[in-house]
This record gives C-alpha cells, structure tokens and sequence, in this order.
C-alpha cells in the first residue's frame, strides 16, 4: 500500500513541476502571442487548450523550440507522454543545449515509468544549468522511485540549497525519509514545506501519512481535515484520513471516507481494498470480496489484492477459492512469506501434509528467523508422528520468540504424542501462562485436558475442557472439547 499511496502522491508532484518558459529566440508576433497563451492556459490546468495554442504556434513557426518544449509539458501534464517526448526531441532537435527541454522529456520519461531515461536526461539538464533548481527536484523524485533515498535526498537537499523557499522539494525529501522510516525527519520536511505554503493541501497529507504510521492518529485526522479543506476533491486525503480512522477502530467514518476516495476517483484501488479491509473487521465478509473483486477487475497484477480476498475466502471456509487466490499471489509477489504460510495452512487443512511442509519449507527460506513459520511445519510433523522433527522446530521457534505461546503448545502436542507427558504438561501450562484468556490458548486447554484424561485425572480434564469451551472461537475446537467432556461427565 505504501508505494501505491507514494506513486499517487509523486504523480502530483510532476504535475505541479511543470515548467514553461518564455520565448527567448526571435518569434514572429502571432507565434509569440499563441505561445504566450498556452503558458497562461496551462497554469489553470487548462492543458488541452493550452496544447492548442501551442500548436498554432508551432504552425506559424515550425522552428519555434520553446512552443514544442511548452506543448510537450502540456502532453505531459495530461498522460500522453509519447507525444511529450516527441515534442521534447523536436525542442532537442532544434537546441541541443536547451536545458529546460531534456528537464520536461525528463518528466514524460518519469511518467512512463522510465526513471532511468529520466535521470540521464535530468543530467544532461545539471550539467547545462548547474543552478536548475526544477530539474534537482525531478531526478530526486526518479530516485525516490527507484527507491534509492539517499540520492533523492542529495538532489532535494540540492534544490533547496538554490531555493531555500521551495516547498516542493521540502516535501519531496519529506517523502523519502518517509519511506526511509526517519518520520521525524519527514514531519520537520512537511512542517517546513507548510510553513512556505499554508496552502499546500500535498503536504498536510503527507505529514497525516507519517502520523499513521507513528500512530499519532489525531494528528493525522486533523491534517487531513486541512487537505480537505483546501482541495475537497482529494481522493489521498480521504483515503489517509479513512486510515487513520480504521486505526481508531471507528469503523463507519473509516468507510465513509474510503467511500468518498472512490467518488472523487473511480480507479483508486486502494481505497478498494482498505474499504474491504474494514468490512472484513465488521464481519460482513461479502461487501470485503466486493471491494476486492473490484480492486482486482481495476488492478489484475496487484498481489495484495489476491492475498486479502485469498484471506477472506479461507475465514469463510471456501479454502478451494482461497488456495486459488494464494496461487495467484505467489506468481505475482513469490518473495512473500506470509502467501506461503497461509498456503501451507490450506494444504494442512486437506492432509496435504507434504505440500505444506514445502510452503512451511520455503517460507524459512526466505525468512529464517520468522519463528511462525519454524512452528507451522513443527505442527504438520507433530500430525504425522515425526515428533522429534516437531519438537526441533518449536525449540527454533521458542529460541527465536520465547514468549510465542503456540510454539509451547505445539511442543507439549508432540511431547504428549512420544508419552513424555511431564514435558508436555509443562508446556502446556507455558502456553496458558503466556496467552492469559486469549482466544488462541484454548487449543492449550484442550490438549491439556487430553493428557490429563489420558493419566486418569478426570477433575483436571474436566475444568481445562470447560476453559476450552469458554475461550473458543473456532467450532470445530468447541464440538470436539464438547464431545470429550460429555464423554467423562457420563463416566
């Protein structure tokens, strides 16, 4: 989610870094006057006419490098990036010095994703005007996108070392510090950034971005409050200010919100999928699918879209739909742990003992100190009587997290499976000690309960069950604890 919300944002900042010039070579009056025009039209946004204008100047005086360059920025500002950076060679074609020319093809390349392309002509730009402050500013953002932070920050700290008062470039390094997890940093950038515009709805949003993420959550709602204000069509707003209400567990303005992203911007996927992450904390799990089939009809190769409809599948028990999904999401993202866990527990689910231990195998691979994991094959060992290998693997799980409960309990299972039922009581009670009356230990209270049946102490057996029952939230844990203390209670 954290570049997706970066790309809307930096997509802004080119759009505000558009930069015309005025003509500087001879020009006929009419041609002068056209472009003239355009400049002005494509400062209100009014880009498509702005093209025109340039166009006719372009027909008076086909040589006329500026127009080209101004028209370029305008194809840029409207997604036609081909058409910019055939204007731009034109300008290019005709002033091979022309600095402000490589900075604009610079811009179409960056729209297109191009960010190498972009920096080399970014370069070319420096190294005709060392003082570019605009063309500073745009390599640092290619940067930013190739996730190289410390060169983005080189070239905004340059661009404000030329222009201490450009706010743009403030809240540009604000980004990649951001990004880099310096949010203090970030938030003394965005403050700066403010401080210069007070009306720079781009910056209130991205500091309420770093406040969710410190978990000052407020703060993020009252900046976000002011992007609104000052722009009532910004979908990121609305979308940042949704999250920070979904980290305050007001679910309903948290889909509110959500809700207005996705009016004032039909195709924000994630607004989709944060929306259907709330419904699925409400528990209505078919608006959650919804908005995720709708985040994958927009978005067909985003991976997480797949994981948390993958999720919501298996929480309503279709694990054929949900293994489909947690399919899709390994082509799509195959570095990502958390796929192969989820996978392996569906495989677990069908006695496909071997193809989870694989996931289970791989998920080590790439993480191997991620102590769930360590556990999650111990447990599909323990299943099939390899009760040393299980054993193994809890003791890594415990080594790596000793206060993970479900690595106890899992030990205690294998334990109890080779008639060591000291050992597995002991952890056990481990466990117990270290989930209190959370939900999960009631799998601890039950396999408690069955080794204390199986050495004769039926009073013990009998209040673990009952602890059991209390604390379940899975029915199928319920209905056999259940079945287990009918049965002593009828002894």
């Amino acid at each position: 989610m954290k570049k997706l919300t970066a790309l809307c944002i930096l997509a802004m900042l080119v759009m505000l870094s558009v930069v015309l010039v005025y003509g500087c070579q001879p020009q006929t009056e009419t041609a002068l006057e056209h472009n003239q025009q355009g400049m002005d039209l494509a400062r209100e946004g009014r880009h498509d006419e702005a093209i025109s204008e340039f166009s006719k100047a372009i027909e008076l005086e086909p040589d006329h490098a500026e127009a080209y360059s101004n028209r370029g920025n305008a194809y840029g500002s409207v997604g036609e990036y081909d058409k910019a950076i055939a204007d731009c060679d034109r300008a290019i074609e005709l002033d091979s010095k022309f600095a402000l020319a490589y900075n604009n093809r610079g811009n179409a390349y960056y729209g297109k994703g191009e960010y190498n392309k972009a920096i080399a002509d970014c370069d070319r730009a420096i190294e005709l005007d060392s003082k570019f402050v605009l063309a500073y500013n745009n390599r640092g953002n290619a940067y930013y996108w190739k996730a190289e932070y410390d060169k983005a920050i080189a070239d905004y700290d340059k661009a404000i070392e030329l222009d201490p008062e450009f706010a743009l470039a403030y809240s540009n390094r604000g980004n990649s510090y951001s990004d880099k997890g310096e949010f203090d940093k970030a938030i003394a950038d965005y403050d700066r950034a403010i401080e210069l515009d007070p009306e720079f709805a781009l910056a209130y949003n991205n500091r309420a971005y770093a406040y969710n993420i410190k978990g000052e959550l407020d703060k993020a709602i009252a900046d976000c409050d002011r992007a609104i204000e000052l722009d009532s069509k910004f979908a990121l707003a609305y979308n940042n200010r949704g999250n920070a209400y979904y980290g305050k567990g007001e679910f309903d303005k948290a889909i509110a919100d959500y809700g207005k992203a996705i009016e004032v911007a039909t195709n924000y996927v994630m607004a989709y999928i944060n929306r259907g992450l709330v419904y699925a904390e409400k528990g209505d799990p078919d608006r959650a699918i919804g908005d995720f089939n709708e985040a994958i009809e927009l978005a067909p190769e985003l991976a997480i879209a797949y994981f948390h409809r993958g999720n919501m599948y298996q929480w309503m028990r279709e694990y054929d739909k949900a293994l489909a999904d947690f399919n899709k999401y390994i082509e799509l993202a195959p570095d990502y742990v958390g796929a192969y866990i989820k996978r392996g527990f569906l495989y677990e689910q069908a006695g496909e003992y071997d193809k989870a231990i694989a996931d289970y195998d791989k998920a080590i691979e790439l993480a191997p100190e991620f102590a769930s994991a360590y556990n999650s094959r111990g447990w599909v060992y323990a299943q099939q009587g390899e009760y040393d290998k299980a054993i193994a693997d809890c003791n890594r799980a415990i080594e790596l997290d000793s206060k993970a409960a479900w690595a106890y309990d899992t030990r205690g299972f294998a334990y109890a499976g080779k008639g060591e039922f000291d050992k597995a009581i002991a952890d056990f009670d481990k466990a117990i000690n270290l989930g209190q009356n959370d939900p999960a230990v009631a799998e601890a209270y039950n396999n408690r309960a069955l080794v204390y049946k199986t050495l004769g102490k039926k009073a013990e057996a009998i209040a673990d069950l009952e602890k059991c029952i209390e604390l379940s939230q899975k029915p199928s844990l319920t209905e056999a604890a259940k079945q287990t203390l009918e049965e002593l209670q009828s002894q």
